[in-house]
């Protein structure tokens, strides 16, 4: 019996990082983990959204910071994917550092092929600058990673456990007023 191999890219993994959209500080009195998101910040995940519906992107599992802004970014993102993913709304992630955020997706089964992370900065872009090893986009991306920035990083096949530094290549980095 013959058995082909697979091909490049049913080798990799994919790692979203989704920065939460724009919070509305409207309300002073309102906790820094309870704002919601600013008109302009729905626009932007509304055009994310878009983004992801048309290059049919369908993460299996999305890990989401608890934050209320991170938690209505993910409720306008979802339905534009392809397909339904596991979601684990996670304390942890709300404000944490890059090696914390790092820690959780080494926690990710080894089945799960593709990742969505939506959280905050300055742990998103830190995260993605270490795991970015190559990339045409990594100067833009030292620059800044804005409100609904999407970064994606492809990884190659291998245990999520053993995610390290400049494993990953930087293939897309999107902001929402390119869109």
């Amino acid at each position: 019996m013959y058995v082909s191999d697979p091909t490049r890219e049913q080798l990799l993994k994919t790692l979203y990082l989704l920065r939460h959209a724009k919070s509305s500080w409207a309300e002073s009195d309102v906790a820094d983990h309870d704002r919601p998101l600013a008109p302009r910040g729905r626009r932007a995940a509304k055009k994310v959204a878009n983004h992801l519906h048309q290059r049919g992107v369908s993460p299996a599992m999305v890990l989401c910071s608890s934050a209320s802004r991170s938690q209505e970014t993910l409720a306008l993102v979802a339905p534009a994917l392809r397909r339904k993913p596991t979601i684990q709304v996670d304390d942890d992630l709300y404000a944490a550092p890059a090696e914390a955020l790092l820690q959780c997706l080494r926690r990710v089964p080894d089945v799960i092929r593709s990742v969505m992370l939506i959280g905050h900065n300055p742990g998103l872009q830190d995260l993605a600058l270490t795991l970015a090893g190559r990339g045409a986009e990594l100067d833009r991306l030292k620059q800044g990673f804005p409100t609904a920035a999407l970064v994606t990083l492809s990884i190659p096949a291998g245990s999520w456990s053993g995610l390290g530094p400049g494993d990953a290549e930087l293939v897309d980095y999107v902001l929402p007023q390119e869109l």
